[in-house]
C-alpha cells in the first residue's frame, strides 16, 4: 500500500512556530493571572528603585506595598502618587512633573484628536506593559464606561516613559520606574486595581468659576465632587456611571452627579 507523500510545512508555518518558541518566555511571564507582567527591563527597574523608595516611604511614615492612588493634573502638568497610611487614609508621597502631554484642557473626544483623557480610570496588573517602546508604561483603560457611553473614541492611552507624547502622559524614564515600582509593589501587596484620576486642574470652586463659559465646564463640574471628597478625607471616592453621567458616592453632599 502506498501512502501519499507528507506535505512540507510552508515557510510561513515555520516562521510562526519559531516566533511562538521565541515568545514563550514572555507568554509565561504574562500568564499568571493577577500578577504584574515582567521583563528584564522592569525587573531591573524594580530592583534599582525599591531600596530608595523603601527608605523615602519609611521617612514619611509609609510602606512600600501599601495601596496606591495616582492623581494627574494637566495644569500644572503633574502626577502625584498617594500611598495608604496605616490609618487607611491616603497621603501624598511624591509629585513629579509630566514631561510631555499633548493637547489642551478638556477631555479626549475622538481617536486622533491629540488630546489626553480626563476622568476616572482603573489600572489592573494586566494593563502594565514591561516591554513598552517607551521604556515602561501602563494603559489607563480609555475609553472607560463613561467615555463609551458618550461615544468617545481612542485607544492605547498610556502613562509611559521616554518623555514624548501624542495623547498620552509621558514621564522621564527614572520617574516611570518609580511609579511602576510603587504600583507593582501595591499589586503584590494585594491591591487589585490602582485608581488613576485625571483632572484638568485642581477642581476648586474658584478654579471652576474662572472657567465660566467653557464648553467643558459641565463635565469638569461632574468631576469636582471626587476632587473635593479626596481633599477632605484622604480616601478615594467610589465612582460609577449612570447613563452618560459620572456619579460620585460618599461626597459631603451625598451621592452627586452632573450632566455632561
Amino acid at each position: 500500500m502506498r501512502y501519499p507523500a507528507a506535505r512540507r510545512p510552508s515557510l510561513s508555518a515555520l516562521l510562526l512556530a519559531a516566533l511562538a518558541f521565541l515568545c514563550l518566555p514572555a507568554l509565561v511571564a504574562f500568564a499568571e493571572a493577577g500578577t504584574t507582567p515582567s521583563s528584564r527591563r522592569s525587573d531591573t527597574a524594580y530592583a534599582a528603585q525599591t531600596p530608595k523608595l523603601e527608605r523615602d516611604l519609611a521617612a514619611a511614615g509609609l510602606e512600600l506595598g501599601s495601596p496606591v492612588y495616582l492623581r494627574i493634573t494637566k495644569q500644572p502638568a503633574e502626577l502625584t502618587a498617594y500611598v495608604a497610611h496605616a490609618d487607611g487614609a491616603f497621603r501624598a508621597f511624591r509629585s513629579w512633573p509630566v514631561c510631555s502631554v499633548s493637547g489642551t484642557l478638556g477631555p479626549k473626544m475622538r481617536e486622533g484628536d491629540g488630546q489626553a483623557p480626563e476622568g476616572f480610570y482603573k489600572v489592573a496588573p494586566a494593563q502594565m506593559n514591561p516591554a513598552s517602546s517607551y521604556h515602561l508604561s501602563f494603559n489607563l483603560g480609555y475609553p472607560n464606561t463613561f467615555d463609551r457611553a458618550n461615544r468617545r473614541t481612542g485607544s492605547f492611552l498610556m502613562v509611559h516613559g521616554s518623555c514624548a507624547s501624542i495623547g498620552c502622559f509621558a514621564m522621564t524614564d527614572p520617574v516611570i520606574e518609580e511609579v511602576w515600582t510603587l504600583m507593582q509593589a501595591a499589586f503584590e501587596g494585594g491591591q487589585s486595581t490602582v485608581d488613576v484620576h485625571v483632572f484638568p486642574f485642581a477642581l476648586t470652586e474658584e478654579n471652576l468659576a474662572a472657567q465660566w463659559g467653557s464648553q467643558h465646564l459641565p463635565f469638569w463640574t461632574s468631576l469636582g465632587p471626587a476632587w473635593t471628597q479626596f481633599e477632605a478625607t484622604g480616601r478615594v471616592p467610589k465612582v460609577k456611571v449612570s447613563g452618560k453621567v459620572y456619579q460620585v458616592f460618599g461626597a459631603h453632599q451625598g451621592e452627586t452627579g452632573a450632566p455632561r
